[in-house]
């Protein structure tokens, strides 16, 4: 899905959010993740898939979620993280607030709502770790509402930057986008999926990050890209800077991953792993980049450390990778 990098410039990551907007990396101050958090049940057949019966496969539960996956990589390479997302007054609620606590991560602003039910997420993936389907049940987000979000405007004010997912209200990420450019911090997004990209059109020029996949691509540029095509992919990226976007990373599944700034641009091929879940390797490749971003890390090496964190994700029966630290990506480092 992810592989070795073979990137053309030395630029930091500062240099890069400098060209068009000022940005100061500030590793010491908290940053906000605002979206989706539930629970994620994850099948992997056996075998072929057999409509109209039951099908062998393993099974697995675990806490999940953009903002929610996000913010626990962040907390667990040592970075503060503020989540703010809605479950609901449930046992699942509980429970995702107990386990996102014991990782580290500010819970002191997720909501409860009688109202919905905790988020989840059901994703079926073949005997090759390749996702088949999935559906999702996250209507408790419609409770972050504009009124919330300003409420939360010392928040902001004490932030390194926000991160959003596409999960979000049109007039919620309205309100971030407001709030975000006011308090003077920069603000990143993951589309999440091919029927929520949409959301993000209106304010593709002030994004500082946006990582779609080919297909959220596509819909962002108003194109079609097929069979994750690394040459589509980078006009795609190409044309998402044009739109003000500082940093686009398109995720090509197991083609690899283009990116593209306003300076510089490139392909990353893809080098083979052993799949055993594929939920999550996104979002530990945004955490990670994303905390490269807050330290000053090269371009190179901050790439190189998102891909070794999807890679390690990747080979792991769960969404986020317990033991993440910095020096476990060091010591995985790809090469």
């Amino acid at each position: 899905m992810f592989g070795l990098i073979s990137l053309m410039s030395l630029l930091t990551l500062q240099e890069i959010f400098n060209v068009d907007r000022e940005f100061s990396p500030s590793p010491g101050k908290p940053v906000i993740l605002i979206g989706g958090a539930g629970l994620d049940l994850i099948g992997r057949l056996e075998s072929d898939l057999h409509p109209g019966t039951s099908n062998p496969a393993k099974i697995r539960t675990s806490f999940g979620g953009v903002a929610r996956n996000i913010a626990e990589n962040l907390s667990r390479l040592g970075q503060q993280a503020i989540l703010v997302t809605a479950v609901g007054e449930d046992y699942n609620g509980e429970r995702l607030i107990n386990q996102a606590d014991e990782a580290g991560i500010d819970t002191s602003y997720i909501l409860k709502t009688d109202q919905h039910p905790t988020g989840s997420y059901l994703g079926v993936v073949n005997p090759a770790g390749v996702l088949q389907f999935a559906l999702d049940d996250i209507n408790a987000t419609r409770m972050l509402t504009p009124k919330y979000i300003r409420s939360l405007w010392q928040v902001f004010k004490e932030a390194s930057l926000v991160v959003v997912d596409a999960n979000l209200p049109e007039k919620t990420l309205q309100t971030i986008f407001s709030q975000a450019q006011k308090a003077q911090i920069p603000v990143c997004a993951d589309p999440t999926s091919t029927s929520l990209a949409q959301r993000l059109l209106p304010f593709l020029s002030q994004l500082h990050m946006v990582s779609p996949n080919s297909g959220e691509a596509g819909i962002l540029c108003g194109q079609v890209f097929e069979n994750n095509q690394a040459e589509d992919a980078l006009e795609a990226a190409k044309c998402l800077v044009g739109q003000g976007v500082d940093i686009v990373l398109i995720t090509l599944a197991e083609f690899g991953v283009v990116y593209a700034t306003s300076e510089t641009s490139g392909y990353i091929p893809a080098v083979r792993t052993n799949i055993v879940d594929p939920t999550g390797a996104g979002d530990a490749l945004n955490a990670t980049v994303i905390y490269s971003l807050l330290n000053s890390i090269p371009l190179d090496d901050a790439v190189r450390l998102g891909v070794t964190a999807a890679s390690l994700t990747l080979r792991h029966r769960g969404t986020v990778v317990t033991n993440l630290s910095l020096e476990l990506l060091y010591d995985q480092l790809v090469i």
